[in-house]
């Protein structure tokens, strides 16, 4: 399915893609991802990624699109390593291409369950809206992200009680 970025977005990506000389993949998540694939309006002046591929390609895209650079500086926006982040262990298998329509750069999606998980260590205001609204305009059920969070996360997240009363707070998001 075709993605079509409204401004500022269109014109920045399009304008990354022209400056890239071979193919970048990002593993995308956070605001843009709620906005821009699963069609939520929420303003957001960052492109949040886990990884690029190649990894040695990290440095050309923080250079290009990162903070403070030109493109980001014309556009106001502009493309964020999260860092260290928390997120399940096999995220990268249901990983979704963003059809865009770029050349050079490929985005990728995190899936619904996994992009929700990976705001529990954080659980910030912004957070909790992502969360409550993924889950009433997808119909996402509670079920699939309590296993996903017992079979991927729990084994080696620390603050497990923290991380699990957050999720049981959560619960009152979903439907089911």
């Amino acid at each position: 399915m075709a993605i079509t970025l409204g401004p500022p977005w269109n014109a920045f990506l399009g304008q990354l893609d022209s400056l890239l000389l071979r193919p970048v993949t990002i593993h995308c998540l956070g605001g843009f991802v709620v906005t821009a694939y699963y069609g939520i309006e929420m303003p957001t002046s960052d492109l949040d990624y886990l990884l690029v591929r190649p990894a040695d390609a990290y440095h050309e895209i923080e250079a290009l699109a990162g903070l403070g650079s030109a493109l980001s500086k014309k556009h106001r926006v502009y493309i964020q390593n999260v860092g260290v982040g928390d997120y399940p262990e096999d995220y990268e298998e249901r990983l979704t291409k963003m059809d865009v329509g770029l050349k050079n750069l490929t985005l990728l999606a995190l899936d619904p369950y996994d992009l929700l998980l990976s705001k529990i260590t954080r659980n910030g205001q912004k957070d909790r809206e992502h969360v409550r609204l993924l889950a009433q305009h997808l119909s996402l059920k509670f079920s699939i992200l309590q296993q996903r969070f017992d079979v991927e996360m729990k084994p080696w997240l620390p603050n497990l009680a923290r991380h699990e009363l957050t999720l049981q707070l959560w619960k009152e998001y979903f439907a089911e």
